[in-house]
């Protein structure tokens, strides 16, 4: 089993910042890709961004330029810092793990989600 502990969102007026953290604990694996997803209400949930071990990263088109993505290796750890924030960034923002145990299967995991609200 993998926890995630999520934490950094808010209320933050449009055009401010914002930064999360989420953290990876229990039956970690080296080999994996961390994320944050985000749901809105009455949306689907979507990408809004994923790096994986290597560094590799991947950016939904309406975050990119104003999103960050960022991971400590050591630490299981990944960052979003959120820039030139909008109102329709307003979501609940949730980490996702996705990985293998140790028999080479795939898993995934999520965390909690936390809210970010954006004011105009």
């Amino acid at each position: 089993q993998v926890q995630l502990e999520e934490s950094g969102g808010g209320l933050v007026q449009a055009g401010g910042s914002l930064r999360l953290s989420c953290a990876a604990s229990g039956s970690t694996f080296s080999i994996n890709s961390m994320g944050w997803y985000r749901q809105a209400p009455g949306k689907q949930r979507e990408l809004v961004a994923a790096i994986n071990n290597a560094g590799v990263t991947n950016y939904a088109d309406s975050v990119r330029g104003r999103f960050t993505i960022s991971r400590d290796n050591a630490k299981n750890t990944i960052y979003l810092q959120m820039n030139s924030l909008k109102p329709e960034d307003t979501a609940v923002y949730y980490c996702n793990y996705d990985s293998y145990d140790s028999g080479w299967r795939r898993v995934n995991y999520w965390g909690q989600g936390t809210q970010v609200t954006v004011s105009s």
